[in-house]
């Protein structure tokens, strides 16, 4: 499926998707997505 491989360094694949859909750069909505997913692990514990 092109466009939906994106590596495993990605921890949130919906979230990095929908900003690449967006237009931003592989390493941006990484970086983005990952943050945003460390942010919701905090909260739980």
């Amino acid at each position: 499926m092109p466009g939906k491989r994106h590596g495993g360094s990605v921890k949130n694949p919906d979230t990095y998707e929908a900003l690449k859909n967006k237009g931003m750069s592989k390493q941006r909505a990484a970086r983005i997505s990952n943050a945003q997913s460390n942010k919701q692990h905090r909260k739980k514990s």
